[in-house]
């Protein structure tokens, strides 16, 4: 193998499933413990254990709940070079880890946080990196199938990486069920391991002047999502009011996204985010394949279009023929109504 490739390694001296437990000030990032959900299901199928890997400055409590939450055991590096998050410590930490104890697969939240550090380690490391995973399963052969889309959404590649370990995706926030939160479990405490710091203030390359919080809004965690298609027509205002009205959030379709009605971090599909809301209400919305993949995992959905044979009727719970426009303000008016008759 060329030096290019990477060294020539026996495969079989990668074992085990490891997720990365993202954090921030303390607090998981809800993707972490859907992969780990994921994980556990993958560890399952390979025959071997779930590792999670928290890093960051006082979050021992974070591993004793992953250990609650399913992984076989933690492996913790704490100090404060990790707080706050800088690819340079996180990079070098994760990738000494990975180069000592050999995963086979690896599994990072595709965050601004972890699509910005997981190069880091998969390139020094020889590894295999999928990236924007939406889909993860396991072949006979324990090879880690990693689809996402492709073609601007048009189609799914799965990829396989045989010759090189570990096995890492990024993976979407929201396309997996994190389950129910965990009880404090029995002996958690005795299942995470401290392992050595490798970095050093002094070493690190980068130092965080500020810090602001906010600015960019993460639909992945609504409860409630208003979303706009192409029958918006430009018009999103009953959107932005029925979502303020409900608690909730405004999303679009890639085209309503492209043709600048809605800013690209609300795009909901193959393309965009995957959500999983209690409520997605599709207003102007015919249901393509592409936005579907992005909210199937609703728990209810709730259709409003003029055309009563719009496939995403056939996607829905309940179903309104007739336009946005007229709809959403008279559903707008109603919750406003229950609301003041409650208070």
């Amino acid at each position: 193998m060329s030096a290019a490739s990477g060294p020539e390694i026996d495969v079989a001296d990668y074992r085990d499933v490891w997720v990365f437990v993202e954090q921030h000030d303390g607090e998981a990032a809800p993707v972490s413990w859907e992969l780990l959900a994921k994980g556990r299901e993958l560890a399952d199928e390979t025959g071997e254990s779930l590792v999670a890997l928290v890093v960051g400055d006082g979050v021992a409590h974070l591993a004793e709940e992953a250990v609650a939450r399913g992984a076989d055991r933690a492996l913790l590096a704490d100090d404060p070079v990790f707080e706050p998050y800088r690819a340079d410590p996180y990079g070098e930490q994760f990738r000494a880890l990975v180069e000592a104890r050999k995963p086979s697969i690896v599994l990072i939240g595709g965050t601004h946080t972890g699509r910005d550090f997981a190069g880091r380690v998969a390139v020094p490391a020889h590894a295999g990196l999928t990236a924007d995973c939406t889909e993860l399963a396991v072949d006979e052969a324990g090879l880690l199938l990693a689809s996402r889309p492709t073609f601007g959404g048009s189609a799914m590649a799965t990829i396989k990486c045989p010759a090189h370990r570990p096995q890492m995706a990024t993976v979407r926030a929201g396309v997996f069920d994190a389950g129910e939160p965990a009880e404090a479990a029995e002996n958690a405490a005795e299942a995470v391991e401290s392992v050595d710091v490798v970095v050093a203030e002094e070493d690190t390359l980068s130092t965080v002047l500020e810090r602001v919080v906010g600015g960019v809004v993460d639909i992945t965690d609504a409860d409630v999502i208003v979303a706009g298609g192409a029958g918006c027509e430009g018009d999103v205002t009953p959107l932005v009011e029925l979502a303020e009205a409900l608690g909730g959030e405004v999303a679009a379709t890639r085209a309503a996204v492209e043709e600048g009605w809605v800013e690209p971090a609300r795009q909901v599909g193959q393309t965009g985010k995957t959500v999983r809301p209690h409520l997605y209400i599709a207003a102007g919305i015919s249901g393509a394949v592409q936005h579907l993949e992005g909210m199937n995992g609703s728990d209810v959905v709730v259709a409003v279009n003029t055309d009563p044979n719009a496939p995403i009727f056939e996607h829905a719970d309940y179903g309104i023929v007739g336009d946005l426009h007229e709809v959403l303000p008279a559903l707008t008016a109603m919750v406003r109504e229950k609301r003041e008759v409650a208070a």
